[in-house]
């Protein structure tokens, strides 16, 4: 290791990924993913036989002119509980060309900005155009970027959130309140945060539905995150049948990860060709949306692809480089 390779911290990173550069990684990396330019190994989720804790790992390549990049990580749902991130890991990015250690980056705080980031992509090129009010499901840190994420993409009117711990939705509300300067709301039952809304955001680590599909109005996004392994479903059975598009990060990714997927294929709810690549509608290659009152589902479990391009995003701030489109 030389003195040359730049140590970035989580408070470095947050100061370095405004919401607009990391929504702008994101759009870079799945354009990369839709055009087939990307390198994306297999994803390696595994989850603990001592508790309810999960190991990760993933490498990926954006691009020609930035290198290889490895996380390695855990998430810890019992960390909630105690006011600790759910998810830490940490990030190596290689050299492009010699394959040196370029940098070595905080992987709490970039899978933080790079997930909300991703789904207010999401949002942008599946939600529907005049879509200003949000519901969150979940008030961790995941809940609270998502909501600045996705007030850089739609002129947010109100936001309502709700998680099954009151003093912490409460809190939530509070801050997203004062930052963001618009009316947030703390509700008692998830049903009453996603009513009406054309915009939901579900970001729990439940193993259980927390939103059902039968509360969807006509029109309505959904982005879910939590739903990162097969036991994992945040949404319900009933949300994938009312979908008229289910949008997913990776189709190969999705069919052996994402909960929902894994439970709609073994029912034949769905077949593998029915899951749309985020990056083929980024791209323009794939249709999702065909409809203003289509329900339309996007459901992440997050690739390695999107920590490469956050990554790079930092080390090209921390070096004084412009952004890469």
């Amino acid at each position: 290791m030389t003195d040359d390779v730049l140590h970035l911290s989580g408070e470095r990173i947050l100061a370095l990924l405004d919401p607009d550069r990391a929504i702008r990684s994101q759009r870079a990396a799945f354009t990369a993913l839709g055009e087939g330019t990307a390198e994306l190994p297999g994803k390696i989720m595994h989850p603990s036989r001592h508790d309810d804790s999960v190991v990760f790992s993933h490498v990926a390549r954006l691009s020609a002119d930035t290198g290889p990049v490895a996380k390695f990580g855990s998430v810890n749902p019992g960390n909630a509980a105690a006011g600790l991130p759910t998810v830490h890991a940490v990030i190596n990015a290689l050299d492009p060309v010699t394959g040196r250690l370029a940098a070595v980056l905080d992987g709490t705080a970039v899978t933080t900005l790079r997930t909300a980031a991703a789904s207010a992509l999401a949002f942008d090129v599946l939600a529907t155009a005049d879509s200003g009010e949000l519901g969150l499901l979940g008030a961790g840190t995941q809940a609270l970027a998502h909501a600045r994420a996705v007030a850089r993409v739609r002129p947010l009117r109100s936001v309502r959130i709700w998680s099954p711990t009151p003093d912490r939705r409460a809190r939530a509300a509070r801050v997203l309140a004062a930052e963001l300067g618009l009316p947030v709301k703390a509700v008692d039952t998830a049903h009453e945060a996603v009513t009406g809304l054309p915009m939901v955001a579900v970001c729990t680590l439940s193993r259980t539905p927390v939103l059902h599909g039968a509360w969807l109005t006509p029109g309505c996004t959904v982005v879910s995150v939590g739903s990162f392994e097969p036991t994992r479903s945040e949404v319900d059975a009933e949300t994938v049948r009312r979908a008229a598009a289910v949008v997913v990060d990776d189709p190969d990714t999705a069919r052996d990860q994402a909960g929902p997927v894994v439970t709609a294929l073994r029912d034949r709810m769905l077949a593998t060709e029915d899951l749309i690549p985020l990056g083929g509608v980024v791209t323009g290659r794939r249709e999702a949306r065909r409809s203003t009152d289509d329900i339309v589902l996007h459901l992440s479990v997050g690739v390695g692809v999107q920590d490469a391009a956050a990554a790079w995003a930092v080390i090209d701030a921390a070096r004084g480089r412009e952004p890469r489109r």
